[in-house]
């Protein structure tokens, strides 16, 4: 899946969102703190197991005997008959193993695709008097290893056979924390996870390409932010945001800022004579 070459980070007005600006960081938080409730907590269903998929594991099962006795030693249970329901049980218990691990030591972050969306400025740029961060992807190792987010109308399924007999339990359970239900399509979203919950990731400040300052943001609010960033990142372009007259979105205008004493050194600013 191809990484869009800028994404982009919706912050409120916010003391640890300022703090982030001015570590350069980028914040991994828990996804106990989601306000969609199914984001990361899915309960999966299983999909059908055939005849086909029974002895495929029981081949399995007998070519890989440490796996069986690492399944057996995990959820106490042997493989006799019934084996299908057997296999139900315990693929509904690591599932659920899995989500509940996430859910208490991974950290998320998340990002979106626009920029000018009023969905997101409303609901993650504190209803437009926040800020939006542009990073560009192409130049930290952390934008290499975002995950797309899918949409679905549906509770994905899970086939349990194949995600035990061909190991590929990262690629399935992982795919479990990047899917949202189709009402959340609108954010367009990427996420990095992190193994670590409340982790701060450090980038270089040419990843910080763009700050893009809500419509409705005070302008003391994007002085402090200037500010910040004039003292360490000297090409991050600033832009205002603006309702559009044509469209429901947010468009921009790049705008310079200059200090107050080092316009007044380069006499830009009039006497009150004048």
């Amino acid at each position: 899946m191809t990484l869009p070459p800028y994404l982009y980070k919706y912050e409120s007005f916010s003391t640890q969102s300022l703090q982030n600006l001015k570590n350069q960081v980028i914040y991994f938080g828990s996804p106990l703190k989601f306000n969609d409730p199914y984001d990361c907590a899915l309960s999966p269903n299983i999909k059908n197991i055939t005849n086909d998929d029974l002895e495929k594991f029981e081949v399995y099962l007998q070519s890989n005997p440490e796996q069986a006795n690492w399944l057996k030693n995990q959820y106490g249970k042997d493989f006799s008959t019934p084996l299908k329901e057997m296999l139900l049980r315990i693929g509904k218990k690591f599932i659920d193993n899995k989500i509940g691990d996430f859910l208490k030591e991974r950290g998320v972050s998340c990002f979106s695709e626009r920029k000018d969306s009023l969905l997101m400025w409303s609901h993650y740029g504190d209803h437009c008097k926040g800020f939006c961060l542009e990073f560009s992807t192409s130049e930290d190792d952390v934008f290499k290893k975002m995950r797309k987010v899918g949409y679905s109308s549906k509770m994905p399924e899970i086939d349990i056979v194949a995600m035990f007999c061909d190991e590929d339990y990262d690629t399935i359970i992982n795919n479990l924390y990047c899917t949202k239900a189709t009402d959340w399509a609108y954010e367009q979203e990427w996420r990095a996870i992190h193994s670590e919950v409340g982790t701060e990731y450090g980038y270089p400040s040419s990843v910080l390409t763009g700050v893009y300052f809500g419509p409705d943001m005070e302008y003391a609010a994007t002085e402090i932010i200037a500010l910040i960033l004039a003292g360490q990142n000297e090409y991050v372009k600033l832009w205002k945001g603006s309702r559009s007259k044509e469209s429901f979105s947010v468009e921009f205008q790049q705008i310079t800022y200059t200090p107050y004493l080092e316009a007044k050194r380069k006499g830009m600013l009039k006497s009150k004579d004048e």
